[in-house]
Parts: C-alpha cells; sequence; structure tokens
C-alpha cells in the first residue's frame, strides 16, 4: 500500500535538492541574528562598522531570495507530479474496473477521491514536508546556540517543550479522525449534486424543487457540521501553540532582562537570543501545522488506497489468445448477478445454448427482463461469463485479449451515452482518425445523415451532456454509426431502435442487412419484425429459451413468440389507420 514517503521516494532527487536549498536558507536565517547581536554590541561599544553588517544582511538575505526560490520550484513542483500522478494512476485504475464496480460505487465517492482527496495528499507533499523540514533544521541548530548564548535561559525557555508535545499527538489523531469525516460529506455532497443535475429533467416534471433543495440542504448541512467540527479543533490546536510559545517568549523577558542587568549575558547577545527564540517559535507552530497536513493527506490516501486495492475481476488472461474468427458459440450458459453479502440473486440467465455460424444472425427476443441485455454483455466481456460457457472464434473468451475481443465486437446499448462533442466526434469515438467520408458513410446506414445535415452546424454540431439536444432516437442512431464505423466482424445490437418509429425501423433496417452481409450478428428486439429475418431466433423467458427457429417455424408453433407476433401486426395495422 502507497504511503505518502512512498510517494517522495520517487522524486527522492527533487526532494534531496529542494531539501539542501531549504537548509541553507534556514542556515542564512539562523546567521542573521549573530550578526545583528554583534552589530547591538558594537554599537554600545561605540565601534560598530555598520556598513560591513548591512553587507552581511543584505548578502545573506539575497542568497535566501534565490535559494528559497528554488526550494519553492523544487518541492511544491514534485508535490504537483506527485499530484498529477496519483490522479493518473486513479484514473487509469477507475477505466479499468469493470461495469459492477459502478453498479455498486457511487459517482460522488470517486470524484471526492479525484479532488478533495488528491488536494489532501498534494497539501501533505508539499506544504506538508516543508514543514516538517523546517524544525529539524531549526530547533536544534536554535536551542545550540542558544545553549552557547546562555545554558540557564534555555533551560527556561525549553519548559513549554514536553507539554507541546503532548499536544500534538493527542490534536493529530483527532484531527486525523475528524477529517475523515469531513471528505466522507464531501463525497455525499458530491453524490448530490451529480445525481439532481443529471435528473434535472425528472425533477422539473414532478415539480419537486423544493424537496430537492431540502434534501440537498440536509446533505449540506452535514458537510458543514463537519468541517465545523474540524475547524473547532484547529480553533484551539493553533493558538495553543503560539500561547506556550508566547508564554516561553515572556519567561525569556523576565529572565533574560534579569541576565542583562546582572551583566550574565550582554545586550546584543540578549538580542540574538530572543531572535533566536522567535525562531524557535515558529518551528514549533510549524509542527502543528505539519501534522494537520500530514494527517489529512494520511487520511485521504488511505481512502484512495482502498479504491486501488479493488481488484479488476476482468482482466487480460496471462496468455491471451487472438480472435480467430467471428462464430459464437453460448454453451450451458448460467449468469447471476453479484450481490452483496448475505444476499441472493436469481439467475439472469440460466442453461442458455446457442451456436451463431460466422456470418450468421441471431435475433434474441423476449419479456422486459427475460435476460437479453444481459447475454449481450457476457458476449464482450462487459460482465464476466463463467469459465467454458461463451466463446468467439472457439476459444473461451475469457482466455482471448480483452482489447481485441471488444475492438471485434461492435456492441450498440439500448440506452447509448453520448460525450458532449459533436456529432462528428462521437460518431468517430471509436476511430478518432476516420475520414469524414467514412463518418458520413456510417451515418448513412443508421439512418441519420439527412438529419445531421440538416442541424444548423451539420457534423460539427455539439450534442450537449449525454446528448442532451438529440432525441432518443437520434441518439439510438448515433450510436449504430459509431459501431459501424469502427467495421466490427461481430455486432451485438441491444433493441438499438426502440425509440425509433416503425416505419423508420424497415428502413434502417434494409440498410443493416447490406452491412451485416459477411458478419456474426446478435440481433435483440422488442419489435419482432427487426428480427424475422434471422437465420435462427431465440425467446427468452425468465432466463432460459422457451423457443427458437426461424420466424416461420415460429409462428406455426404459435407460442410465446407467435401472440407477439398477432399484437405487434395488430398494432401497426392500427396506426396505419
Amino acid at each position: 500500500m502507497d504511503r505518502i514517503s512512498t510517494w517522495l521516494w520517487r522524486y527522492r532527487g527533487r526532494v534531496f535538492t529542494g531539501f539542501l536549498a531549504l537548509v541553507v536558507v534556514d542556515g542564512a536565517t539562523l546567521v542573521m541574528p549573530l550578526v545583528i547581536g554583534r552589530a547591538v554590541d558594537d554599537l554600545a561599544d561605540g565601534s560598530a562598522n555598520l556598513f560591513v553588517y548591512a553587507l552581511w544582511i543584505v548578502g545573506l538575505a539575497a542568497v535566501a531570495l534565490v535559494l528559497r526560490y528554488a526550494w519553492r520550484l523544487l518541492l511544491i513542483g514534485t508535490a504537483r507530479r506527485i499530484e498529477r500522478a496519483l490522479r493518473g494512476k486513479l484514473y487509469s485504475h477507475l477505466l479499468a474496473m469493470p461495469a459492477s464496480f459502478y453498479n455498486e460505487t457511487r459517482t460522488g465517492d470517486l470524484m471526492a477521491h479525484a479532488t478533495n482527496d488528491i488536494d489532501a495528499v498534494t497539501g501533505a507533499c508539499g506544504w506538508g514536508l516543508i514543514t516538517i523540514i523546517d524544525p529539524l533544521v531549526m530547533i536544534p541548530v536554535s536551542l545550540g546556540i542558544m545553549l552557547s548564548i546562555d545554558p540557564q535561559m534555555t533551560l527556561y525557555a525549553a519548559i513549554p517543550l514536553p507539554i507541546l508535545t503532548i499536544v500534538m499527538l493527542v490534536f493529530g489523531r483527532v484531527i486525523h479522525r475528524r477529517f475523515e469525516r469531513v471528505q466522507e460529506a464531501f463525497s455525499a455532497v458530491m453524490e448530490k449534486v451529480r445525481e439532481n443535475v443529471s435528473g434535472v429533467r425528472v425533477l422539473k416534471s414532478f415539480a419537486q424543487e423544493p424537496g430537492s433543495e431540502r434534501d440537498f440542504a440536509s446533505t449540506n448541512q452535514r458537510l458543514v457540521d463537519e468541517n465545523m467540527s474540524l475547524v473547532r479543533v484547529h480553533g484551539v490546536f493553533h493558538p495553543l501553540i503560539e500561547l506556550l510559545g508566547g508564554a516561553t517568549l515572556a519567561i525569556i523577558l523576565w529572565v533574560g532582562g534579569s541576565s542583562v542587568i546582572h551583566g550574565r549575558v550582554s545586550l546584543g547577545e540578549f538580542v540574538a537570543f530572543a531572535q533566536y527564540l522567535s525562531m524557535l517559535i515558529w518551528p514549533m507552530i510549524a509542527v502543528g501545522q505539519a501534522i494537520s497536513f500530514l494527517q489529512r493527506g494520511s487520511a485521504s490516501l488511505q481512502r484512495i488506497n482502498a479504491l486501488l486495492t479493488l481488484q479488476a475481476d476482468i482482466a487480460e488472461p496471462d496468455v491471451p489468445q487472438p480472435v480467430s474468427s467471428a462464430s459464437l458459440d453460448v454453451r450451458g450458459l448460467t449468469f447471476v448477478y453479484p450481490a452483496p453479502e448475505k444476499q441472493t440473486r436469481p439467475a439472469a440467465l440460466a442453461d442458455v445454448t446457442v451456436h451463431v455460424p460466422e456470418g450468421a444472425t441471431l435475433g434474441v427476443v423476449g419479456l422486459t427482463g427475460s435476460g437479453k441485455s444481459t447475454l449481450a454483455h457476457l458476449i464482450p466481456r462487459i460482465f464476466d461469463p463463467p469459465a467454458g460457457t461463451v466463446f468467439v472464434g472457439g476459444a473461451d473468451v475469457r482466455d482471448l485479449s480483452l482489447t481485441e475481443l471488444r475492438s471485434a465486437v461492435g456492441f450498440v446499448p439500448q440506452d447509448p451515452f453520448l460525450f458532449s462533442a459533436t456529432v462528428a466526434e462521437n460518431i468517430a469515438f471509436g476511430r478518432p482518425d476516420a475520414p469524414r467520408e467514412a463518418i458520413e458513410r456510417a451515418a448513412v446506414l443508421a439512418g441519420i445523415h439527412e438529419e445531421i445535415v440538416a442541424f444548423p452546424e451539420g457534423y460539427e454540431t455539439r450534442v450537449g451532456e449525454r446528448g442532451l439536444s438529440l432525441s432518443g432516437g437520434q441518439k439510438q442512431r448515433v450510436a449504430i454509426a459509431r459501431a459501424l464505423l469502427c467495421d466490427p466482424r461481430i455486432v451485438v445490437f441491444d433493441d438499438p431502435l426502440s425509440a425509433v418509429d416503425s416505419e423508420r425501423e424497415d428502413t434502417i433496417l434494409a440498410n443493416l442487412r447490406q452491412f451485416f452481409a459477411g458478419r456474426t450478428c446478435i440481433l435483440i428486439a422488442h419489435r419482432l419484425s427487426a428480427v424475422k429475418e434471422a437465420n435462427e431466433i431465440i425467446v427468452l423467458d425468465e432466463g432460459r429459451i422457451s423457443e427458437r427457429g426461424r420466424h416461420e417455424e415460429l409462428i406455426e408453433k404459435g407460442g410465446i413468440y407467435a401472440r407477439v407476433w398477432e399484437l405487434q401486426q395488430a398494432e401497426r395495422e392500427a396506426e396505419a389507420l
């Protein structure tokens, strides 16, 4: 499991160089009180050469200026590089996770991981590291010089240090716990915003804006409450550290003033001692800030690691086989969707067996919930079928190269997803380098070309988030064009024309039959007219094949298929009238 130190070690060259620059800056800062103290003593003796002392101070300040820029560039720059690498690792991991993961994980949680949690880790690797290095240099050197000036005053100055250590340990644990709760509350807010924005049409349709506002206000208030709980801790923590530092300074003014009066230390030494004490107070405060940064970063990295340690149950096989042909075999397939612990789900598919030779078309029909879409998702391994149940080209799909399998399968879901891009970019999503002629040819086959050119900006029309500016039928046909452009060897259509009227459906199917020639096609449809030309049709009922055969054979059997056909024909006749 990655830790903050693990990430810093990956950039150890930059971190070490930045550390050296910061140490030199601290060294220059630590020399200045000695110069000022010597100048004060010389002034008291009337022998001060102020110009020389001024040159020393300007020189030290110039060194600090240059190297302060260097350590900021190196250390803060390293934190940003870690941010980039961690966010990239998280995104790559999310891409590798299967569909079942997204069924069980809130999008708001994932957004919180990618924003607030990574920001907290960046803070720990940047300012958290810096505020740790400063005390490591400033505290021992300041204490050493203070001891050389007056051990007694140094002993009095060290009185608050044990109390400070106890305060930091106690408050560090509290900050860690409360920051975890803040991040969880932030995830809930992100999920609430995402859900309500995505479903804004439903909210408006049912006039539920007031209820949504109240619900969000409650979730938002929880985030405020958790943040205020953390603020109250910080509100005590940092002032308490400053109070201990102020108490130390007060003690030294009393003890040190007495030492100057009695001649144990010179006025210049007392001035230098007071400055070193002030320098010591800042590292004491910095330690508190470092604990805050590191506890926040640690809590966030734990949340990210918990996500990164989840293993994708769909992955490339150790020795992937190529897709040799486009034949499809399903043998005794029984599939149950994963369920939470101590829960069971019925089988979505039970003992399904079918053979589709290369170049043939299989029609799949059935009532809602009969398992049609499940079968469609198992072929390209969007969900993983049991071993030895689904074969492409004679090889188990679990043994095939995942990338090659999905490239060979053109999958069009019933509810397609369009990106917030142009129509052309959505069609060319699988082939970004496709020429415009190929994009338009795919659109013609999908029956959407004429509508696209009628848009104000044609193929350069932006479709909006999730294709908001397009109708349901237009989105489906753009998705069909996207699949056709990839020229797949196997076509899986999961009722992609459900939002298209029957007359337009007939035209599109006539175009698609030309494309299907020589390709293996799995055509899932609600309207039976879409599958009547298939080489074989199977009827699913509660996950099982209840009927199979060609269109004419199923009509003659007088079963479910025949009854549905009669109903749909009656509907078409009624529409025509």
